[in-house]
């Protein structure tokens, strides 16, 4: 999942949102860009595809911010 935050107001509320699922989290990087005025948020997750989905799209209706996800299509139960 990849996170485009421009409106800083809402970096509160993803990070509610990533702790709120931070059982599937395998990693997480940030990056500021400070020259843009944006931060940009990778997270890698092992997680059910409706949980990413609901994820993502609890992000994605944040002002200000952008979203996107990508699937792998190694699928296994654990």
């Amino acid at each position: 999942m990849s996170i485009i935050v421009e409106n800083m107001d809402a970096v509160e509320q993803i990070n509610m949102l990533l702790h709120e699922n931070g059982r599937y989290i395998i990693g997480r990087m940030g990056l500021p860009y400070r020259e843009r005025q944006i931060n940009i948020i990778c997270i890698a997750l092992d997680a059910p595809q409706n949980a990413i989905s609901a994820l993502s799209g609890k992000i994605g209706v944040l002002r200000g911010v952008s979203v996107k996800t990508a699937y792998s299509s190694k699928i296994h139960d654990v």
